[in-house]
């Protein structure tokens, strides 16, 4: 799979695979082992690191012997979004960034949700990530449940 990552106002394309519990990245293996939900213990080569890695608005932040990285992640894949940047206005979708699996539910429809209150948590590549709310309104749609499978881009919420 191809992934397009953007870090610094850099973007470049970025070849990964899965080889049994190894990854490969652009060529080169890695070990990856989730320690506790979002902290990863690398094997690169051989160097050895610690990775916290958490869900931010401009995509993942990515931590390493105290530096952090920002990443913006975008899976050609999916559906694009609309031109324009973000839309506030009106009913907003939250869809699954990639496909995994809804580990656990955060609200419940009808609920009030503030901007950036997490909805739920979908596992994927053995990582978890909060979909958050993409503005302050009312859950008017969840048509997902907890160990559901979702694919990428199919709607796990809908705000209004």
């Amino acid at each position: 799979m191809i992934l397009h990552v953007r870090s610094g106002g850099k973007s470049r394309p970025l070849r990964i695979e899965r080889d049994g519990q190894d990854w490969i990245a652009d060529g080169r293996r890695a070990s990856v082992i989730e320690v506790e939900p979002g902290l990863y213990s690398v094997l690169l080569g051989t160097r050895s690191f610690e990775a916290r890695v958490e869900a931010v608005e401009e995509g993942l932040a990515v931590h390493i012997r105290g530096r952090r990285f920002v990443l913006e992640v975008s899976d050609p894949r999916k559906l694009s979004r609309a031109p324009g940047g973000v839309q506030r206005e009106g009913r907003q979708k939250v869809v699954s960034p990639m496909p995994g699996k809804v580990v656990r539910l955060l609200v419940a429809q009808g609920d009030a949700v503030e901007a950036g209150e997490g909805l739920l948590v979908v596992e994927a590549m053995k990582m978890q990530n909060e979909m958050k709310a993409p503005k302050a309104g009312r859950v008017a749609l969840l048509p997902v449940r907890e160990g559901a499978t979702v694919a990428a881009g199919e709607v796990l919420a809908e705000i209004e």
